[in-house]
């Protein structure tokens, strides 16, 4: 049963991530029609075409690697300098140029010379490019409120799961004590499994990181504790102890391996899955969308623990980035696990999101072939025919991105090594759920 659930999961990844692509194209389609932009074609996948099928005068259809997707917009870069789209050279980069122009007008047909790609405003194709990315956020943005706010997020509460009897050092086990280990100030005055935190030292408790952070700016004093047990009140005065507990950042993620001496009370607070208010939620997301540019800008100094993982069988980091077959892969232990249907879905409508959110940021990476790329060349044409206006001199016309194609391959083939890697990760030494 857990094997067929793990191909369920898998499939259902697969058909997620589908459905991401198609929305993202959708964006540019429907905004490229918008703006009288012949599309010849509407593809998701890369391949061969599995199915394909002609309406009015755009061909839709699916190919057989579903790890991307693309429209073909005729005329995405102006003729040369000589007003030709083909000229050969002798240059390998002088060709490639060439041949990205050639391509992006082999389906010209009598008529499209007013329906090209590059002759529409700047602004026009900024919101072309733009609207594919934008498309992902706009879904990550309604998949994130789903979890939160139908779901329910994972939360600490300020009510007592377990208390330590004695007190060690951030990570070390408590099952059993040490000789020489006092007991912690939790276990002293007698706090037990269920107690919930009404009030720490005169303060009104609300969750439990305002608890947490309470306790640890109040090491060495004598604070009274209310807690309300079955259904009455008790007021506790336990007296802080010194500890090194795990240290935070300012987003309060555990800093990996590093502890801090703060106040320590001595107890593991209750876990429950807790719907999230409008509000709370896009607090959540506002912080997903921070840690996913920093990780994005973090991605090469994760290449040599890559590497390691796939070479010298190194252990996996937790963080370590991961690719689609990985996402599948987490899908499909995720769909295995003997946790309830809902938390299961939970988990995968999470998963599609933050999929959805770094389509986003890593395609509006200023850098060709990614519509950032494109977007940046539009924004740099407006910028210099502005100029040109102020300073009164000649139209410069528009700018031709088919000129940076030499970098795009660059880029493309530092984007594709990565991925290689990750693939290769991801198969040899996967992340694996706790």
């Amino acid at each position: 049963m857990a094997t067929v659930m793990t191909v369920v999961g898998i499939l259902v990844f697969a058909v997620g991530l589908l459905v991401s692509i198609a929305w993202h194209e959708l964006g540019h389609l429907s905004t490229a029609k918008l703006f009288g932009i012949r599309v010849p074609q509407y593809m998701v996948g890369f391949g061969p075409t599995v199915w394909s099928r002609r309406k009015g005068e755009t061909e839709y259809g699916i190919k057989a690697i579903p790890l991307g997707g693309y429209i073909r917009m005729i005329g995405m870069f102006p003729p040369g300098e000589d007003g030709r789209i083909t000229k050969r050279s002798s240059s390998p980069f002088r060709t490639m140029i060439e041949d990205a122009r050639e391509a992006s007008y082999e389906e010209l047909q009598e008529g499209d010379e007013n329906r090209l790609f590059y002759t529409r405003k700047p602004w026009k194709r900024i919101i072309v490019m733009f609207a594919g990315p934008f498309m992902n956020l706009v879904l990550a943005f309604g998949l994130f409120l789903t979890v939160n706010m139908g779901f329910g997020q994972p939360t600490s509460l300020p009510t007592i799961g377990s208390v330590s009897q004695c007190i060690v050092k951030a990570g070390q086990s408590t099952d059993v004590c040490p000789a020489d280990a006092p007991p912690t100030p939790a276990h002293q005055v007698g706090l037990k499994q269920g107690d919930k935190v009404l009030s720490f030292d005169g303060d009104r408790i609300r969750d439990y990181d305002q608890l947490q952070a309470d306790i640890r700016k109040s090491a060495g004093r004598t604070v009274p504790v209310v807690v309300e047990r079955d259904g009455q009140q008790l007021t506790l005065t336990p007296t802080i102890a010194v500890n090194a507990v795990q240290k935070f950042d300012g987003n309060n993620m555990p800093v990996k391996g590093e502890t801090v001496e703060a106040g320590f009370l001595g107890f593991t607070p209750k876990r429950a899955v807790v719907q999230q208010t409008f509000g709370q939620s896009l607090d959540r997301m506002y912080d997903m969308g921070e840690n996913g540019v920093k990780s994005l800008a973090a991605l090469p100094g994760k290449i040599p623990g890559l590497w390691n993982a796939v070479v010298d069988d190194a252990p996996r980091d937790p963080d370590s980035p991961i690719g689609m077959v990985g996402a599948a892969r987490v899908s499909g232990e995720v769909f295995s696990l003997d946790i309830p249907g809902s938390q299961r879905i939970a988990f995968f409508v999470n998963l599609l999101a933050g999929i959805n959110l770094s389509l986003f940021l890593f395609n509006m990476l200023p850098l060709l072939p990614l519509d950032g790329g494109h977007i940046a060349g539009a924004v740099w044409e407006s910028v210099r025919r502005r100029f040109a206006q102020l300073f009164k001199r000649p139209d410069p016309g528009p700018f031709d991105v088919a000129r940076l194609m030499p970098l795009a391959y660059v880029v493309a083939s530092i984007f594709i090594g990565f991925t290689l890697l990750v693939l290769v990760a991801d198969l040899v030494n996967p992340v694996k759920i706790s």
